[in-house]
């Protein structure tokens, strides 16, 4: 979910035209009744081009990844280059990149950017390699533009294809000055815009108050042949009829969004038209004016822009001729545009609508009309006539649109939450008819905007399906706005090769912390004691359980542990409970009872702590260390916890000090997620992030083993490790930076192969990842592979400004890493994945920084593994276990009897 302070606009689409250099224009053709194209283009005529202008930035907003007090990032719209942003050099230099996002508040088509340097004479800042990205959710960024500027001061001007967005993203990748500076400095932006195409014209007939005749014949349909060498023309030859002439095209049909008209006039002077009105009418007899005005007398090409408006005839009437020679008006072409890009005439429908009562207008059309003070509410007022959940609100778009995610907004009357939506599915459709679901799950019960996302699906129907009230008040469902969010391409799918992302489950927090439920096959989240924010520590944690097979997400709050549990060691004991220790209040442990669903308080720890690191051991016992960042900080040597006793005792032969970074936070980060794994004879390999790594041994009073260093490379704060090969004793270690916050990330990847317990590793360098990442998440597949997911180019906490949103798979045969499909919603700061017992993987969360953050994600994905596909793009048929011999419990080193309903190649347990 994005916490906007405001809705998302995602409709109507503000455009301005302009004028350039002359241009040859060839159109393909389409069905403008249907919107799918066909293999045909219209007429081409050589005519006066068209330049960018620059959009109106009243109410527009910046927002940079640095600034310096006093050049704020806003000063790029004060219209002056005596003014600039500037990245921040004092009293610590920002360091390369450094972007600045310009916020349109609305969805325009742009293809240009313009860029004015400071003014002051000084090249100080000026930027050198640069990319421009656009994006329609501030979320899923397409690169519209790249390059290098010269080092001086002139405006710079950067075209690109046109693109449909409301965020445009300038980052500055280098300065121009060649010196190494790592500050920038921007005095002005502008971003441009072009017209709207024109019509094709193969259907249509032209008609005139006057034609010249024969011998010098200039008929009606000159003008609309497409051919510079014809035009139209009043009579001239004997007769001259007086103004107002008139001009009417009949497209032979309604069309969709008709947006304006251009004019270009004759050869020769004579007859080009000056004061005209244009009006519009679907029958040829009843006539309404769209607009008027006063052409100039020269060559150029002419054109006025009305609101887009479904129609068959437009009627160009001439008042006057442009330099008074006479009576004549003539064209040498005259088109029309297509505004289908500015306007979508969205309809609604919804099962029940509030209608009767006079205190509230229900309206359904009120979700899509722009406004976040109207609302759309299910019946209430007639209490014998209240219909039950499920409630739906389907949107045609009158058209076949790439659709990537859908905005809610619930009704905004203060202290009114009644109808807000909880449970949910949202479903697409190409007909009304066969509907798949693309999301599903729970929203928060607030009044905050709630955004689900998906991989882009071409459909004109778009479904939400309330199942529940969040609040459990009653029987209504209510929205202020709902929204599809659109692409502005359509793109193929990934080939099944790069696994297939699936649907979005939205959940009424974010997700920051997950564990797999073995018992049940559900998984299980929490945020904090807050739905979207950290801090207090007051005694509660926000929760909610998501069963895979039906998408049901139920939450709960835990009060009875009095235990906030953001931020904890998690372990999953040998008896399958779930071992919560540490965190926001960071003496407490809290344990969770699959069978009943509820938890219960352990034994608090010796050493308050957070962002511990925890491992169950050889011998069911827990291991954490580590922790900082609760209770006090520093000293955060190891404990363990004897579940038969409930007991926490410390270790004090396994310090804490061999394991710290050099992070330039201090020990508050120093001793943060430690990489532990449990070994023979409750013995813990720490793999990292330190570049340092060591044995403990948990016995009596511990002690600990230098293991050496981790290869060549460097600490790897919220880097990875994962233990892809138990048997073999294999880690993987991927990517992580030299600090924790503000921090450059590497791609490093090594291999550890472990021996006996106390014993140096080797370790093995390998080909780095695709990407350097940091605050990602990966997970061992059931095949041996490793997938690499989510996380930040630099490290940066709460901000999604340098998303990695490719996926790589990590192949242990030939120690390579394959770039999957790209993800929809970045996973980083505050992110979780984990494996499902389907062979999925789940990906949630990221964020956690309250209200308005735009880092909070408040739902989860699926993703489909290449290996659940068949090669045809089918998904294959996943074998089912009938039987397994014992049915529950097996000791170390016994045997595993598994009976399938069909051959299997492989088995993972």
């Amino acid at each position: 979910m994005l916490g906007f302070n405001s809705y998302i606009s995602l409709i109507f689409i503000t455009h301005l035209i302009y004028r350039a250099n002359s241009l040859t224009h060839k159109l393909p053709a389409r069905d403008i009744r249907t919107g799918t194209g066909v293999e045909q283009y219209a007429p081409t005529i050589p005519v006066a081009g068209f330049a960018p202008i620059q959009l109106d930035r009243a109410g527009w907003t910046a927002t940079a990844d640095s600034f310096q007090p006093g050049c704020e990032p806003q000063n790029v719209f004060d219209n002056t280059g005596g003014t600039w942003w500037e990245t921040q050099f004092n009293p610590t230099m920002a360091p390369l990149p450094h972007n600045i996002v310009i916020d349109m508040k609305n969805l325009h088509v742009i293809n240009g950017f313009r860029m004015l340097p400071r003014q002051d004479n000084s090249p100080s800042g000026n930027i050198g390699q640069y990319k421009i990205e656009a994006s329609l959710d501030r979320r899923a960024w397409g690169t519209v533009a790249s390059g290098t500027y010269t080092n001086d001061q002139a405006r710079k001007t950067t075209m690109f294809p046109n693109f449909l967005a409301r965020y445009v993203r300038f980052t500055a990748l280098s300065t121009a000055e060649g010196k190494g500076y790592q500050y920038v400095t921007v005095g002005e932006i502008d971003i441009l815009s072009g017209p709207d195409p024109t019509l094709p014209r193969q259907n249509w007939q032209a008609t005139a108050d006057s034609e010249n005749p024969l011998p010098n014949q200039h008929r009606a349909a000159d003008a609309i042949d497409g051919a510079s060498t014809t035009y139209w023309s009043t009579q001239f030859d004997g007769a001259s009829p007086t103004f107002p002439h008139v001009f009417t095209i009949d497209q032979g049909f309604s069309v969709k969004a008709v947006s304006g008209l251009s004019y270009l006039g004759p050869p020769t002077a004579k007859g080009r038209i000056g004061q005209f009105i244009i009006h519009k009418s679907n029958d040829g007899s009843n006539w309404v004016q769209v607009t008027s005005g006063t052409w100039t007398d020269d060559a150029n090409l002419k054109s006025v822009e009305f609101n887009p408006t479904t129609v068959r005839y437009i009627r160009l009437t001439a008042l006057s001729e442009a330099g008074n020679r006479g009576p004549w008006a003539a064209a040498s072409d005259i088109n029309l545009f297509d505004g289908t890009r500015r306007a979508a005439d969205f309809t609604v429908t919804a099962d029940s609508e509030e209608i009767t009562s006079p205190a509230e207008d229900g309206h359904a059309i009120n979700a899509l009309d722009g406004d976040p003070a109207t609302f759309w509410t299910t019946k209430w007022a007639n209490t014998n006539n209240v219909p039950g959940y499920p409630h739906f609100f389907r949107i045609d778009m009158q058209a076949t649109y790439a659709v990537h995610g859908l905005s809610y907004l619930p009704r905004q009357t203060p202290g009114n939450k009644q109808g807000n939506v909880g449970q949910h599915v949202i479903e697409i459709s190409s007909d009304g008819a066969g509907w798949t679901p693309v999301a599903r799950g729970a929203w928060e019960d607030d009044m905050q905007v709630k955004v689900s996302e998906w991989p882009g699906v071409t459909a004109r129907y778009l479904r939400l399906t309330a199942l529940t009230e969040a609040g459990n008040r009653g029987p209504w469902a209510a929205a202020a706005e709902i929204k599809p969010l659109i692409q502005s391409t359509s793109l193929s799918p990934a080939p099944e090769s790069q696994g297939r992302w699936g649907e979005t489950i939205a959940f009424p927090l974010v997700p920051v912390a997950t564990t797999l439920v073995p018992a049940t096959g559900e998984v299980l989240v929490w945020s904090a004691w807050n739905p979207d924010k950290y801090g207090d520590g007051n005694g509660k944690t926000v929760t909610a359980i998501f069963n895979p097979p039906t998408g049901l997400v139920t939450q709960s709050t835990v009060t009875n542990t009095q235990h906030d549990m953001f931020c904890p060691g998690i372990s999953l004991s040998a008896s399958g409970l779930i071992v919560v220790a540490g965190g926001n209040n960071a003496e407490k442990t809290s344990i969770y009872h699959p069978d009943t669903y509820s938890w219960s308080s352990g034994a608090q720890l010796v050493l308050p702590r957070g962002y511990n690191s925890q491992v169950t051991l050889s011998n069911g016992g827990i291991f954490t260390i580590g922790g900082s960042w609760g209770g006090a900080q520093g000293g955060k040597n190891a404990e363990y916890y004897d579940p038969n006793t409930n007991t926490w005792t410390l270790r004090p032969g396994c310090p804490v000090a061999p394991i710290l970074t050099a992070d330039k936070q201090g020990i508050y980060r120093q001793d943060n997620h430690a990489w532990l794994f449990a070994r023979q004879n409750n013995s813990v390999f720490h793999a990292g992030p330190s570049k340092n790594m060591n044995w403990f041994s948990t016995d009596g009073q511990g002690s600990t083993t230098p293991a050496g260093p981790r290869g060549n490379d460097v600490d790897a704060m919220n880097g990875n490790a994962v233990m892809y090969d138990a048997v073999a004793g294999k880690i993987l270690t991927i990517g992580g930076a030299l600090h924790y916050d503000d921090s450059y990330t590497t791609a490093n990847a090594n291999i550890i192969t472990l021996g006996p317990p106390n014993t140096p590793p080797t370790v093995t360098p390998i080909q780095s990842a695709h990407y350097a990442r940091a605050f990602h998440n990966s997970v061992v597949l059931p095949d041996g592979k490793v997938l690499v997911l989510g996380g930040t180019n630099y490290a940066r906490v709460f901000s999604d400004d340098t998303s990695i949103l490719y996926p790589e798979l990590f192949d242990p045969d030939t120690n390579t890493f394959t770039v999957m499909a790209p993800m929809t919603v970045p996973r980083n700061y505050h992110s979780v994945a984990i494996l499902l017992p389907d062979a999925t993987v789940f990906a949630a969360g990221g964020g956690l920084c309250g209200v308005g953050c735009t880092a909070n994600h408040y739902d989860a994905q699926i993703f489909k593994p290449p290996y659940l596909f068949n090669g045809d793009q089918s998904v294959a048929v996943r074998p089912r276990i009938l039987t397994t011999e014992p049915a529950r419990d097996v000791s170390l080193g016994g045997m595993v009897s598994v009976r399938t309903d069909s051959e299997i190649r492989a088995f993972s347990l």
